[in-house]
């Protein structure tokens, strides 16, 4: 079961999209299953509200793997990471805006990029305990989603309050062009109107990637969704999506989603970010 919304207007400019799951029926444990997550460019936060904490992998030879808790912070990153999917789970999470992170975190996008932060990190284990109470208490799917949205309305709330303001107008003048292009850095650094140190410090403290690891995610995002038509080929995606032919496309693919586009596509995965690993095992088993 999965649902998906919109935040509410007063929400907009710290949330991009509230979303919920859980697995129907009685899950079933597929020991040492792991997948492949590929990067968005952005932020997102998320309480795991039944199975096993949050597990990462550094590669597919680590066994040991780095476990993050249930309330999670995922920073941005340019590369795809690992997790353990042997357990379906209850949860619930928000993908955030860029320069969301300061308001409802308390911490700039650059501290929080390219890792899994436990969210007591940043709240304290006292509010991070009780909101995940809260949010457990609530009952139905439809129900726990509201009460998180809730508790993030109130964090934003308490940041304006203490005088905290929005992205900063030079970087977000900068993400519609990034988002849809490839534009020069530097003619985007003119723009701005800072100095060139002043403006990538600029961009990481929102973003928490610079500027060429944002465009390198953004192109690889447009890739990904015209791959979603398999009628096209490797070398028309190439173009359109901005790459300068298909050896380009696939060395990027490479880097960023840890896989080439073949075995992406071959995959055949549901979602077009979370692409199976295979398993350590093969043994299957039903949890009640």
């Amino acid at each position: 079961m999965q649902l998906t919304r919109p935040p509410p207007p007063h929400l907009q400019p710290f949330v991009k999209l509230l979303w919920a799951s859980a697995p129907e029926g009685v899950p079933t444990e597929r020991l040492g299953a792991r997948e492949h997550v590929l990067p968005t460019g952005g932020m997102h936060v998320v309480f795991r509200l039944s199975g096993p904490p949050l597990k990462l992998f550094g590669s597919a030879d680590d066994t040991r793997g780095q476990t993050c808790g249930y309330a999670i912070v995922g920073g941005a990153r340019a590369a795809s990471y690992m997790r353990d999917v042997s357990v379906a789970t209850r949860s619930v999470g928000a993908q955030l805006q860029p320069g969301a992170a300061r308001a409802l975190l308390g911490a700039p996008e650059d501290a929080l990029a390219s890792q899994h932060t436990p969210l007591d990190a940043l709240w304290g284990a006292r509010q991070t305990d009780a909101a995940l109470a809260q949010v457990h208490a609530a009952g139905d799917l439809d129900r726990q989603l509201a009460v998180f949205e809730a508790l993030l309305a109130q964090r934003a709330i308490e940041s304006l309050g203490t005088g905290l303001r929005g992205l900063h107008s030079a970087i977000a003048a900068t993400l519609g062009p990034l988002a849809c292009g490839s534009p020069s850095i530097e003619g985007l650094v003119t723009r701005s109107g800072y100095s060139h140190r002043r403006f990538i410090a600029l961009f990481r403290g929102a973003i928490g990637l610079s500027p060429k690891e944002y465009a390198r995610v953004m192109r690889f995002n447009r890739a990904l969704t015209l791959a979603g038509d398999p009628s096209q080929s490797w070398a028309e995606i190439a173009l359109t999506a901005g790459y300068s032919d298909q050896a380009h496309l696939s060395r990027e693919f490479s880097a960023l989603a840890g896989m080439s586009p073949q075995a992406w596509r071959r995959a055949g995965a549901a979602s077009p970010r979370h692409v199976p690993a295979g398993t350590t095992t093969g043994q299957i088993r039903s949890r009640r």
